[in-house]
């Protein structure tokens, strides 16, 4: 990784990847981030649409991941408490570091707020993704959507 200055004088490390990450509210991205999570959650794991939407999207953090044509492929959210939510990436840029890059800058958006842990309910079918970037499992599986998820979470320091 190649090591620069953010201008604060502090160095920051600069992630290398095929994506392009933007962060920013949720009245800025509700229309590109609504259109991956309804591809993915709706339309592929059939989560009813009463249950993807919710009311904590004005008060989080969304991240874009954007590929080299400039295409929204990947969304998720920081939520006001640290908890990590609704990652998605389109079905054909999944495997190739989007929800890497994603998760990557949630994480330090969690730690430029002060959090030292970050929080998420990973379906259980994801759960070595997360466990590549340092994310433990804690508790007992249970279902969330008629999904089996898992409670896993990691020190942001």
């Amino acid at each position: 990784m190649k090591m620069s200055d953010d201008g604060s004088g502090h160095a920051s490390r600069a992630r290398v990847s095929p994506f392009r990450v933007e962060t920013g509210s949720w009245a800025a991205f509700q229309s590109r981030a609504s259109a991956v999570r309804f591809e993915v959650f709706v339309r592929e794991q059939q989560v009813p649409i009463e249950e993807e939407l919710d009311a904590m999207d004005a008060q989080c953090l969304h991240a874009l991941a954007f590929n080299a044509a400039g295409e929204v492929v990947g969304t998720g959210r920081l939520l006001p408490d640290g908890h990590v939510g609704r990652m998605a990436v389109l079905s054909a840029s999944r495997g190739k570091g989007a929800g890497a890059a994603i998760l990557l800058c949630l994480i330090d958006g969690a730690r430029s707020m002060g959090f030292d842990e970050v929080v998420l309910s990973a379906q259980t079918h994801a759960k070595g993704f997360y466990a590549k970037y340092g994310f433990i499992e804690e508790g007992e599986e249970y279902l969330d959507a008629n999904m089996t998820h898992i409670l896993m979470r990691k020190k942001t320091l």
